[in-house]
């Protein structure tokens, strides 16, 4: 590494250090939290992505006009198809999320959103940021929720992974110092732990959950995970009805499978990278990825998809319209209840409980052994009729 590169090297890492030190203080900044229940109108935007999104994301929304059909004839509730959040048109305009994609993005109160698709290395295409990520620190979506539940072995967890900071904050800006040496960079903020945590143990103290577990490598990463460790125990004193303990991610990881103590667990508040990790564990051990839904939950937006990526080859293959939407369906429920449509939001997990567990009258199978996106989310709907 000669001088040359060693100063480029710092002026990159000066420059990122400025812009999370304004983004801390724009979280500082925020508002309370949107009321839904005030709003003369609230406009979910729909948004297709890449690959199977558009053909799962549109028979989501189906199935959520289905619910609202009230509330969407009365004027309360709006759908907005929302275009031009894939990769074609991403790497047309050189941006993660192109400015009039985003414009549209933010008129929206909510987003129901397709898988889209992350360019990486070796893969031939621009390095471009992942349009997630772009989204999450683009709309302030700092908290990633996701619900497992597999009731017959006792598991009912709920997970909160901060969304905005950690090693995705600035993943697509590391720097390549020479040849030899390429370093990325990790970032934790108080504001930015705080509120996660915080979102976490008034989610437990609301629905009587009494433990949450803070995940971590604090004994290795001893700086930004310590931080984080350290501001949410702070956090959790404020709860002394809850009991707070602390796992490192490697051994959680392997706990999780363990029958004796995996029942033990209730609520996760962890960073990013490991929230990403474990959350794609636990939604296997469900039945797959294709069955968990994600919620991405701000102040002002929130924004929910699927946990899975974008399946090009199932296009490439013919096969888009076999794809399975439960994921995505999953999502909507969470959806409804965020906007404060529970009964709605119940009902859809009740019929999907039913669908995919208990009747079993279709099955998905990604291929024409099974039957298709479309006919399956009628069937969702026929079953909800009926509760």
């Amino acid at each position: 590494m000669n001088d040359t590169q060693l100063k480029a090297a710092l002026a990159k890492f000066e420059a990122l250090l400025k812009a999370q030190s304004e983004r801390a203080e724009h979280i500082k900044a925020q508002s309370e939290a949107i009321n839904f229940s005030k709003l003369d109108k609230i406009i979910i935007g729909v948004c297709g992505g890449d690959g199977i999104g558009p053909v799962i994301c549109e028979e989501s929304a189906n199935v959520l006009k289905f619910l609202l059909q009230d509330d969407v004839d009365a004027g309360k509730i709006e759908f907005r198809t929302i275009e031009g959040l894939t990769i074609e048109n991403r790497i047309a305009k050189m941006q993660p999320i192109p400015d009039d994609v985003l414009k549209e993005l933010k008129e929206c109160h909510v987003i129901l959103k397709g898988p889209t698709t992350t360019p990486q290395a070796g893969d031939g295409m621009p390095n471009i940021e992942s349009a997630n990520v772009a989204m999450r620190k683009a709309l302030d979506l700092f908290a990633n929720v996701r619900p497992v539940k597999i009731p017959d072995e006792g598991i009912d967890w709920t997970f909160f992974r901060e969304n905005t900071e950690g090693a995705y904050a600035v993943g697509s800006q590391g720097v390549h110092v020479d040849d030899e040496l390429a370093v990325d960079f990790v970032v934790t903020t108080t504001e930015g732990t705080e509120r996660i945590a915080r979102l976490a143990y008034d989610f437990a103290r609301r629905n009587g959950k009494d433990r949450v577990s803070i995940i971590t490598k604090a004994n290795v990463i001893k700086t930004t995970d310590g931080k984080f460790l350290n501001l949410a125990k702070n956090i959790g004193k404020q709860y002394p009805e809850i009991t707070t303990d602390e796992w490192y991610i490697d051994i959680l990881t392997a706990k999780l499978i363990d029958p004796k103590r995996r029942r033990d667990f209730k609520v996760f508040v962890l960073p990013n990278l490991y929230g990403d990790i474990v959350t794609d564990e636990a939604a296997e051990m469900q039945g797959g990825v294709g069955t968990a839904g994600s919620a991405n939950i701000g102040k002002r937006y929130a924004m929910f998809e699927a946990i899975h990526g974008s399946a090009p080859r199932m296009v490439t293959e013919g096969r888009a319209q076999y794809a399975d939407p439960c994921s995505m369906l999953r999502a909507s429920a969470m959806l409804l209840s965020h906007i404060g449509k529970q009964v709605e939001s119940e009902k859809l997990e009740r019929a999907l409980d039913v669908c995919m567990y208990e009747e079993k009258k279709l099955t998905v199978t990604g291929r024409d052994t099974g039957c298709t996106c479309r006919e399956f989310g009628e069937y969702v709907m026929r079953t909800v009729s009926k509760l």
